[in-house]
């Protein structure tokens, strides 16, 4: 099975989040890039370093039945020609549950190589309280 090629971050990005919705693992790794140092962060786990760590942790996410809905929103996007980085909101709903979780705060990083846009880091984490308002003290200044 040859990989689809991603013209564009916005195709990869939905690609990305349409396998999670499926637990789809071949649609979740042909998103990701092959390169040994993708990086892959879940909330509240280690960081995983390597495709086959990668792959292995979303095998078992999907293995476990949990059918999980994402909604992304209030995007900041960091871009240049080989290098794109998202920062969202992701709002997760899981099927068949009542209950909706407080939202995650995720990035998303993809690079373009000859077989188009591919993720090379997903990191999530749960969001505080107020994911809006800024903490007391930081500093606006990207850098």
């Amino acid at each position: 099975m040859s990989k689809p090629i991603y013209t564009s971050v916005a195709e990869a990005e939905a690609a990305f989040y349409d396998a999670l919705a499926r637990s789809d693992l071949d649609a979740m790794m042909t998103v990701w890039s092959e390169d040994d140092e993708v990086v892959c962060v879940h909330p509240d786990t280690p960081r995983l370093v390597g495709l086959a760590a990668v792959r292995e942790s979303w095998r078992q996410l999907f293995a476990s039945g949990t059918r999980l809905q994402v909604r992304t929103s209030h995007h900041v996007v960091c871009q240049n020609m080989l290098l794109t980085i998202h920062n969202v909101i992701e709002h997760v709903t899981v099927e068949g549950e009542d209950r909706l979780p407080p939202p995650m705060i995720a990035t998303n990083v993809y690079t373009r190589g000859a077989l188009g846009w591919r993720l090379v880091m997903h990191h999530a984490s749960p969001a505080p309280e107020n994911p809006h308002a800024p903490a007391h003290g930081t500093s606006h200044v990207m850098h």
